[in-house]
């Protein structure tokens, strides 16, 4: 409804700003690129490009991993391995930077754990 109520702005007039909605960072544009899902959805701003998606992991029990995109078809996997962490769904359009949250949901076992350690690199020698 959000969605719908952003575009129905849009396009009668009263907030078309490029910088206002087409505003996706660099880093969110480049996962679209790398790790994003194409849903065959033609961007509803440009109308140039397909849509893809991006879905994100969040919390404190994944450690150094909190925040990276990650392949959905892994979810049921992480639910049995960390207890709690929240799972955001972006829609992007790498034309025109268009972005949209989708979704948001917890996902987890509900069994608290501690975070997963950082990997060590060249530094920590």
């Amino acid at each position: 409804m959000q969605r719908r109520a952003t575009l129905r702005s849009v396009f009668g007039g009263n907030v078309f700003d490029g910088l206002n909605i087409c505003d996706a960072d660099t880093y969110l544009v480049r996962a679209a690129r790398y790790h994003g899902n194409p849903t065959g959805r033609v961007c509803p701003i440009c109308r140039k490009t397909d849509l893809d998606e991006v879905t994100y992991a969040f919390g404190e029990e994944l450690g150094h991993a909190s925040g990276s995109a990650i392949d959905p078809e892994g979810l049921p996997q992480m639910a049995m391995r960390f207890g709690d962490f929240r799972v955001y769904v972006v829609e992007v359009c790498q034309e025109c930077n268009w972005n949209h949250l989708l979704t948001s949901y917890t996902l987890g076992d509900g069994v608290p754990r501690r975070p997963q350690p950082r990997p060590r690199d060249l530094e920590d020698l």
